[in-house]
């Protein structure tokens, strides 16, 4: 059995152990870590994000009310909800409120649920698990109140929760990844358009994930101060998002925006020809410049962004000193969390246990490493398939 397989067999046995019944249906979603491409999606710009191998998942049998009951295996805490009157509160379920909220916004009716969940993806890390989980709340909505899915609406609705809902100002790339990835490859998502291309990874390597272990909030971080800096200077071009600004137009600008507002815009702007170029030669199988791209992401990201940490730019160091990494940056938000780093693919194991050593030695820190392959995105999961009467009562 894989992991993948150990993990849907848990949940099942944790939702008999827990409602005194079969589950009847399965759903996940992935979580994501982004090759290339930070803070450019919420200025309609340019991603190279890839869904993982890490997923959260959620098994359920339909109810006859407008109740959802919701337990987290991995918090052993239940929720319970109304889908006839929402009414915001604390905690995870939230984001599972505030994606029926947004469903129903889309005109759809929801029907209840009794659900377990419990996910792989590690919280505050930057891999996106809270997407995961609005994506597989969507994919059991719809399980149960039979909408079509269609992946870049999805997204779009559960942007609308993380946005409106939760308060957090994030852009569409890490819903969009997690509901349209693509097995073996990474995803380029226009921000705008919201058109994906499929990008295959060079030949011979693998995406090592390094976790700081450090975490942080974006809610209270300065990601939503970022936003609002980059949105000035939008203003000030009189466009509607970076996206429409060259690097000689604001080149030619820099004497007229405050310095701090200049270097926001300069990471935006030279980060989307970045992502554009690194597409470019992940088709052409060039590694090399596929890394370098992502460690000038990194300088960008900690000298003109200022989203990077202490515990980020050792990982980071660490990282690029192995002969074997074509390149490394941190991913996600910034401020803690995890970087990513693009390796030869047959000596990824030693990268991993070297890095984490130094950066153990260096900062006092207990980080991991996690190998990551290129998975799809959010789907169903045959409950057949998971052998559910092989594990019975033992596992209760």
């Amino acid at each position: 059995m894989s992991h993948g397989q150990s993990r849907a067999a848990d949940l099942a046995a944790g939702f008999r152990r827990l409602f005194a019944a079969e589950p009847e249906l399965m759903v996940r979603a992935p979580g994501r870590v982004n090759l290339i491409g930070e803070h450019t999606d919420y200025n309609d710009g340019f991603v190279l994000p890839m869904a993982i191998d890490r997923e959260v998942l959620i098994a359920l049998r339909p109810r006859t009310d407008a109740m959802v009951r919701v337990h987290s295996l991995d918090l052993e805490e239940r929720a319970e909800f109304s889908l006839d009157e929402f009414e915001r509160d604390e905690g995870w379920a939230e984001y599972l409120k505030g994606v029926a909220w947004s469903l129903t916004l889309e005109g759809h009716r929801l029907s209840g649920f009794d659900g377990v969940l419990n996910g792989s993806v590690p919280r505050g890390s930057g891999l996106s698990s809270s997407a995961a989980l609005e994506l597989a709340a969507a994919r059991a909505f719809r399980a149960t109140s039979g909408f079509p899915w269609d992946p870049a609406r999805m997204a779009r609705v559960c942007q609308r929760a993380e946005n409106e809902w939760l308060g957090v100002g994030t852009g569409i790339m890490d819903q969009l990844a997690s509901a349209a990835g693509n097995a073996g490859h990474a995803l380029l998502i226009d921000c705008r358009s919201l058109e994906t291309t499929a990008v295959p990874l060079p030949g011979g390597t693998a995406v090592l994930v390094l976790d700081t272990g450090t975490r942080r909030k974006l809610v209270g971080s300065a990601y939503n101060e970022r936003r609002e800096q980059c949105e000035a200077v939008a203003r000030h071009f009189g466009v509607p998002a970076l996206r429409d600004v060259t690097p000689e137009r604001l080149e030619a600008a820099s004497r007229q925006l405050a310095p701090l507002l200049y270097r926001r815009a300069r990471h935006v702007v030279s980060e989307n020809e970045r992502t554009l170029a690194a597409a470019r030669a992940m088709r052409s199988g060039d590694a090399a410049t596929v890394g370098q791209l992502m460690s000038l992401s990194h300088d960008s990201l900690r000298d003109d962004f200022e989203v990077s940490s202490d515990a980020l730019d050792a990982i980071v160091g660490g990282a690029r000193a192995e002969p074997d990494c074509f390149g490394a940056r941190l991913t996600g938000a910034g401020f803690g969390g995890c970087a990513v780093a693009l390796v030869a693919s047959d000596a990824a194991a030693g990268i991993g246990e070297r890095v984490m050593s130094g950066y153990r030695e260096a900062t006092g820190l207990a980080g991991r490493a996690y190998l990551c392959r290129a998975a799809g995105g959010a789907s169903d999961i045959a409950v057949e398939d998971i052998a559910l009467k092989d594990i019975g009562a033992d596992a209760e």
